[in-house]
């Protein structure tokens, strides 16, 4: 017993754990900003569902896209952290900035800057996880990484409720925001180190895109389409919320549960990633599709409010399952040398995945009814399920580096 506890300890660089704090202040920064957007541009600004659906639109395309240039181009000069530092530095710079908003326009601005500081940083950080930590911790350094995020996007709310409860305007709130956003970039420079030297062949010079598609394997390029597959009927989280509602669960409870619902993320993430480590990411990744198919065939079977919470609660399971698996997977299927396209790539899959799915799910909840939603979303984790049992752990011809 004492050797499982023990390796569910050991094998986290520091340089993951000082990237777990960037993202728990980071998220923190956002998260004390990102729901009250919504609030400010209707009361203070007088602006419409519309203006918030164009913003959102623009932010979340400019970063799936930044992701995969970044990936490319962080393989290119075999550099992690200048991406890290202007990525997150540009976000927190600008984040505070929606506190002088006068329009709509100027809040779109902000939220896009702020999403190609996302777009910057993703791939990059996600490669240098990989490039500092044994490969046989990697499951648990991304785990580590997502529970601290998770934290930041608990506590930011909090903290937002609590300066507006004693009397802070959201403007304040909003200035408020760079506090968290300036330890970031001190992070950052003191304790985010990159490997003295990438291991493994060097970067080629001058190489067509196409050959590094080719030599990143079909293995890769399978999980991908899974992973795309399950983001199709992966509806925004928004869904379950109104299900929720729907069932008679009050605003003030709705709060409540979603904090819940990131406690348990946290504890997922970091349960999750060892897990893959020692039992492999396949049998870890269709463990938490299996749980999401579960809660939403479960969302479309019952109509019991016990049982509905219930389900909400277990879908903070799939989260860390399948999100610091991912991570570790794909790190470990294509070469190092293409780590930071490889993410790129698998970000950018995630991210356009996303964009038709809540049309679809919302447009069969119209048209069909919820329950035929929740079904259309189970299915498709069932499918991409299947497409999964192919893609091997690890990619035998790609032999980690030593760190």
């Amino acid at each position: 017993m004492r050797p499982v506890v023990q390796r569910f300890r050991d094998g986290i660089p520091p340089t993951v754990v000082a990237l777990g704090f960037v993202s728990f202040f980071t998220d923190m920064s956002s998260d004390m900003i990102y729901p009250l957007i919504p609030l400010f541009l209707q009361s203070e600004l007088g602006a419409t569902a519309v203006a918030l659906g164009l913003i959102e639109g623009l932010a979340e395309s400019t970063a799936s896209i930044l992701k995969v240039v970044s990936g490319l181009w962080t393989d290119k000069i075999r550099r992690r952290k200048p991406f890290v530092l202007v990525g997150y530095g540009l976000a927190g710079a600008v984040r505070p900035l929606i506190g002088f908003a006068t329009s709509w326009v100027h809040v779109a601005a902000v939220r896009v800057t702020d999403r190609v500081g996302k777009g910057l940083r993703t791939s990059p950080r996600d490669a240098l996880i990989a490039d500092v930590t044994p490969a046989a911790s990697r499951g648990a350094a991304y785990g580590l990484h997502r529970a601290m995020d998770d934290g930041g996007a608990l506590f930011g709310p909090v903290v937002a409720a609590v300066l507006l409860g004693i009397g802070l305007t959201l403007r304040g709130v909003f200035f408020f925001a760079a506090i968290p956003a300036v330890i970031v970039i001190v992070v950052i420079v003191v304790w985010v180190r990159e490997p003295a030297e990438h291991h493994g062949e060097p970067a080629k010079q001058g190489a067509p895109i196409l050959a590094g598609w080719r030599e990143m394997g079909a293995s890769y390029w399978w999980l991908l389409s899974a992973i795309f597959v399950f983001t199709l009927g992966n509806s925004a989280d928004a869904f379950l919320l109104l299900r929720l509602s729907d069932a008679g669960v009050t605003a003030a409870k709705v709060a409540i549960l979603w904090g819940l619902l990131n406690g348990v993320k946290m504890v997922a993430s970091v349960v999750g990633g060892r897990l893959s480590d020692l039992f492999g990411r396949k049998r870890l990744e269709l463990s938490g599709w299996a749980v999401y198919a579960l809660v939403y065939a479960g969302m479309a079977a019952f109509t019991s409010l016990p049982v509905l919470v219930g389900l909400f609660l277990v879908y903070g399971i799939y989260f860390g399952l399948t999100e610091p698996v991912e991570r570790a997977w794909v790190a470990g299927l294509v070469p190092e040398r293409l780590r930071g396209s490889a993410f790129g790539y698998y970000n950018a899959a995630v991210g356009l995945g996303a964009l038709p799915a809540s049309v679809i799910f919302g447009g069969v909840w119209v048209a069909v009814s919820p329950e035929a939603a929740f079904l259309l979303g189970a299915a498709f984790a069932g499918i991409a399920a299947l497409m999964l049992v192919r893609v091997p752990d690890q990619n035998p011809n790609h032999a980690p580096a030593a760190t």
